[in-house]
């Protein structure tokens, strides 16, 4: 089933308030997505519990912290106990299929779409340049889940460099929504920088000695195609961070508003290098057909030339083909030879004319 239907069926079942029981001998309450479950108290990690269920009560029981709870591409059934055990509005499932930042009542939920650049040896017309994921995440009052689905986009790093710094991780599950949104805004960085040495490399080949015959078209309406994949991964975020920075949100601290600021600027800067990657490539396309236009005509000057020198003894053969009794030199002893010669001479100066003119 897609994400789009299993998404809606989450929240059918979170409206009808239908229990789901979980339990199997060989796996965790949650199932194996569960990727990680911690409690953080006054920015620290503390002792894990033995199941997701103990630790959210451990937290509400005492009234301080947040658990953060990490999914990889959970399954239905897996979410719809997520969305009972945190509460989750099921509007809030519902608009995970379409929205980007939403708040609903105390709990804030946003999508990111996450990108990793796909290395290889040499650019092809298939090559695979970048490949995208989504994080989503719900961030309530004492809690914070995550929802990763593609190969990549990893959080495991950005949990260690956020529990290295208690003070601020202690500022509650704001802390962590930045830390996620500026931890997809420079993976974004990190990409477009490398898909433009896939476009310096590209412009180098068209621009090369034998540039119409090394560069691929092919190669050029690829990366074309990936800049646009990356290009819908990217813009929808800036609205959702422009609402972050300006509008008041309890979920979202003022004094962590203006971190958000900050990714809001680096989101700009990858947005403008899109647009000028864009452009750049239309430029190398139409360098690239212009190219193949100017070969096109100089093999066709060439082509043309040689038809003219041609022609010179085809006539002359044709004329005296024709067999007539009076013909010049037709009887003469020299005859033969001063028409080849005359053959000669006629296809050298027009081959002189054509070499000094540059169509040969």
């Amino acid at each position: 089933m897609s994400m789009v239907g299993s998404l809606r069926k989450v929240a059918r079942l979170a409206r009808r308030g239908r229990p789901v029981d979980l339990s199997h001998p060989a796996r965790s309450p949650l199932g194996s997505t569960v990727v990680n479950c911690v409690i953080y108290r006054d920015g620290v990690r503390q002792q894990a519990a033995p199941s997701v269920e103990e630790s959210v009560a451990r937290v509400r029981k005492r009234g301080d912290g947040f658990v953060w709870l990490g999914l990889h591409e959970p399954t239905e059934t897996e979410f719809v106990r997520v969305a009972e055990l945190f509460g989750l509005h099921p509007l809030a499932v519902e608009d995970a299929i379409h929205a980007q930042v939403q708040q609903y009542g105390d709990i804030l939920f946003a999508v990111f779409k996450s990108v990793a650049y796909v290395e290889h040896e040499e650019l092809t017309a298939t090559s695979e340049v970048v490949d995208t994921g989504e994080i989503m995440v719900f961030a309530g009052p004492d809690f914070v889940v995550t929802v990763r689905h593609g190969r990549h986009g990893s959080l495991g790093s950005l949990r260690e460099g956020l529990e290295a710094d208690p003070r601020q991780l202690a500022k509650g599950p704001a802390v962590v929504l930045h830390a996620i949104a500026d931890h997809v805004v420079d993976d974004y960085l990190t990409v477009t920088d490398a898909v433009q040495g896939d476009i310096d490399q590209v412009e180098t080949d068209v621009f090369s000695p034998h540039g119409s015959q090394s560069a691929d078209v092919g190669r050029i309406y690829q990366l074309k195609r990936e800049l646009l994949e990356l290009k819908r991964a990217v813009v929808p975020l800036g609205r959702p961070l422009q609402v972050l920075t300006t509008e008041p949100m309890r979920s979202v601290d003022h004094e962590i508003q203006a971190y958000f600021r900050d990714v809001a600027d680096h989101l700009a800067r990858v947005i403008e290098q899109i647009t000028d990657f864009a452009a750049l490539l239309d430029s190398i396309l139409q360098a690239h057909l212009a190219q193949v236009t100017v070969k096109q005509n100089e093999d066709m000057r060439k082509i043309t030339a040689w038809a003219a020198i041609i022609a010179v003894p085809t006539m002359v053969c044709g004329v005296y083909g024709m067999n007539f009794d009076h013909m010049p030199g037709l009887h003469w002893r020299f005859g033969y030879p001063v028409a080849l010669a005359v053959i000669a001479a006629a296809c050298f100066v027009i081959h002189r004319g054509f070499k000094r003119n540059g169509w040969l």
